[in-house]
């Protein structure tokens, strides 16, 4: 699918074999009523029992070593999996934190304890994940935590602090932790570590946000003096910032940057081919479908260049920043174009599927970085501030 320089090209054969597989399976558990489309279902379709089944299909882990029940595949092998997840709308949120960044991030920076304790999970679908990064008062400044993490002389360490947006954690087993282990706050990206930990600690507390939709996928978690165990470091001490930002090509540049709210073109295509488009509803569909593959090359790139082993953090943000901003103009740009009054409730899917995705506007250019944040990544990387 890419050239060594890592622009995308015609799909393998075996890549093609591979989508043609997950869309069979994908097309069984919808006929079986598996599970019902939505949008942004990578955020807030928890289904543990549906994560473990693509874990069966070695559809999770897969870039993982087989020493760690991975599967040894490639991250375009990995991109065509999850591109196909999420145009379905299936429900993956359960999983995703976990196998998205988490799995890498451990790989990378784990001890040997670490990986042999949280990776076969991970790979199997039934051990999942909660990023601990933006707090209260701080907005997108992820240099500005507060959350503390002492350490004492039996090399065990004392949390204190709060995590805000934390999306999962009620149905998480674990927490990728950011707090300051060094210095003062004013020292923004020095003294900063990451920690793993379990969530079923007594004295972590986790708090449902509940959002405009009435769901309570996110959450605040809050550490009162938790102790963990030496072992909870993860990485170097002090390395945290770094840690985090390579974790964050891994989260910006993935498909579900543009494909959230896919489900709902897709479903609109399928209403105007059973009741005739207008020339100006032909022109919206296309031009989004060809927005949409503009995108693609770009996410596809970068996934290219995570294969090769190189850091493609400005891209990342790019495809983030582009990404995250077309996912809200589909939906306005649908809801305009069709004939259909959105409607949470009564008989139309495609009524209910609008409302919903109207509803989940809001958070698109927020999570992962807003945008302002993200333009200003990719100013410094090409030298222009």
């Amino acid at each position: 699918m890419t050239t060594e320089a890592g622009s995308p090209v015609a799909e393998s054969a075996e890549l093609h074999a591979l989508r043609t597989e997950v869309r069979a399976f994908l097309n069984e558990q919808l006929a079986a009523g598996a599970f019902v489309p939505a949008v942004d279902n990578w955020m807030s379709g928890f289904d543990p029992e549906f994560s473990a089944r693509l874990g069966q299909q070695g559809w999770l882990g897969m870039t993982l070593p087989a020493a760690y029940s991975g599967h040894d595949r490639s991250p375009v092998e990995r991109f065509v999996v999850t591109e196909e997840l999420l145009a379905h709308g299936a429900p993956v949120a359960a999983h995703w934190v976990a196998d998205r960044q988490m799995a890498p991030g451990i790989l990378a920076n784990g001890t040997e304890e670490q990986k042999q304790r949280y990776l076969p999970g991970i790979a199997a679908g039934t051990l999942f994940f909660a990023i601990g990064m933006s707090e209260p008062d701080a907005g997108s400044d992820l240099a500005a935590v507060r959350t503390r993490a002492v350490r004492h002389d039996d090399g065990s360490w004392t949390l204190n602090g709060t995590k805000v947006w934390t999306t999962g954690a009620h149905m998480a087993h674990a927490m990728v932790l950011l707090a300051r282990s060094d210095g003062e706050a004013g020292d923004r990206q020095t003294g900063l570590s990451q920690f793993l930990v379990d969530l079923s600690h007594p004295d972590i507390e986790v708090r449902p946000l509940r959002s405009i939709d009435g769901e309570a996928h996110f959450n605040e978690v809050i550490f009162h003096d938790a102790r963990v165990g030496p072992e909870a470091l993860l990485g170097r001490r002090g390395d945290g910032w770094a840690q985090v930002m390579r974790e964050l090509a891994f989260e910006r540049s993935g498909p579900e940057r543009y494909l959230s709210t896919m489900p709902l073109l897709r479903a609109w295509a399928d209403e105007l081919r059973w009741s005739g488009a207008t020339e100006e509803q032909r022109i919206t569909l296309g031009t989004l479908t060809a927005q949409a593959w503009a995108l693609r090359r770009m996410s596809l790139s970068v996934a290219a260049e995570l294969a090769a082993g190189r850091r493609p953090d400005v891209r990342a943000a790019m495809v983030k920043d582009l990404g995250s901003a077309f996912e809200g103009d589909l939906v306005e740009a649908v809801r305009a174009a069709c004939a259909t009054d959105p409607r949470r409730t009564g008989g139309d899917p495609f009524a209910r599927l609008l409302a919903n995705s109207m509803l989940h506007i809001p958070a698109f250019t927020l999570r992962g970085g807003t945008n302002e944040i993200l333009r200003g990544i990719v100013a410094r990387g090409m030298g222009l501030r």
